[in-house]
């Protein structure tokens, strides 16, 4: 589900774009008001992809990660298949804090 509604903010960043272009460029005949609209569409297709791709960076793990976080975590009794990546994980906790951390489990 997640790969389609990205595929869908591409293609609707592309389509924006593509139409930001398409109304500014009928403002250069004389409607500065159109140039505006044009440019303006035109960035919140460009912002959504760009937003697409410094999510993608955002959530992917580090491969050289240790199997157990630092000290101080506690492993817990939740493993369940990472839907995206199909691999087995497990879920440790800082007790401290409450913060939750994913770990593949070979």
């Amino acid at each position: 589900m997640l790969g389609f509604a990205r595929i869908l903010v591409v293609v609707v960043g592309v389509l924006l774009i593509a139409l930001g272009f398409w109304l500014a460029s009928y403002g250069n005949e004389g409607d500065s008001g159109l140039v505006v609209v044009g440019l303006v569409t035109a960035l919140i297709g460009v912002a959504g992809i760009v937003v697409l791709a410094f999510e993608r960076m955002r959530y992917r793990r580090d491969a050289s990660a240790a199997d157990a976080p630092a000290t101080g975590w506690r492993r817990t009794d939740e493993v369940f298949m990472d839907p995206t990546t199909g691999v087995r994980t497990r879920v440790w906790v800082d007790p401290g804090t409450g913060q939750r951390d994913y770990r593949p489990e070979g």
